[in-house]
């Protein structure tokens, strides 16, 4: 896996650098991505998991498929990807962090400033009132969590199937893409919108566009710069080679 040196030329003169990263990153902490056939989805239909209507009608198979999946979470440590993009942020002048990942691996490594366009599965918040929950989930069974405050059902704070995202989230996300000079896509299939549409609307506005991803996706003949191998692999290569450039090492 070559790194063009072209791109460390361009890197070394950009003050603005934002990032997109999806499950692809997480998989390499052990969190299988939604696509694997293996993964947490395989085996159950995600409209009864991951919806309002999901929700409503069996909440406490939706809590412990979530109790599940955050033990999951729990246990997967940050990879080389993760540290690499902290790095990153130390590197330029400005940089912005959009992830589609529900797992806050990236905050656990350090990235300080993320976007989180599809919400996170630690936190929690209540289904009626809104308003965010601090108590305790982990419950005897057969019980659902309920707001103190209106006695509604607490839900996780993730983005499910057939909601919007967060309006501030994916403004501040089109904003970067529009505002950077080098936009990377890592992880990601691209083909999740609005999301996938962040990478198409940095290259229009004048970004130089890198894709790192070990797959072929719809966004690779768009990318100027293609680095066909694994987060965890490639961005510590142009973190070090840039380090270098800059006298950093």
């Amino acid at each position: 896996m070559e790194i063009p040196e072209r791109l460390i030329d361009i890197l070394e003169k950009a003050n603005y650098v934002a990032v997109l990263t999806g499950a692809g990153v997480s998989a390499e902490s052990g969190i299988k991505t939604f696509r694997d056939p293996d993964g947490l989805w395989a085996k159950f239909n995600p409209m009864e998991l991951a919806s309002i209507d999901g929700f409503m009608s069996n909440p406490q198979r939706v809590w412990e498929w979530y109790q599940y999946r955050r033990e999951v979470v729990n246990k997967a440590q940050p990879n080389a990807g993760h540290y690499a993009l902290v790095e990153f942020e130390k590197l330029f002048p400005q940089f912005t962090l959009i992830t589609q990942n529900v797992d806050r691996l990236h905050q656990r490594a350090g990235s300080t400033n993320v976007i989180e366009l599809h919400g996170n599965i630690i936190d929690n918040h209540c289904f009626n009132c809104k308003e965010p929950y601090y108590g305790e989930t982990d419950l005897p069974e057969g019980q659902i969590p309920r707001c103190p405050k209106c006695g509604g059902l607490i839900r996780p704070s993730v983005v499910w199937f057939g909601e919007m995202l967060p309006p501030d989230a994916i403004q501040q996300a089109e904003e970067a893409a529009m505002d950077c000079d080098v936009f990377f896509s890592i992880g990601t299939s691209a083909e999740v919108y609005p999301a996938a549409s962040l990478p198409y609307i940095a290259k229009r506005s004048g970004a130089v566009l890198v894709e790192v991803n070990p797959n072929p996706t719809s966004l690779s003949s768009f990318a100027d710069f293609k680095i066909s191998t694994t987060s965890a692999v490639g961005l510590p290569k142009i973190v070090e080679m840039l380090k270098k450039r800059k006298g950093l090492l």
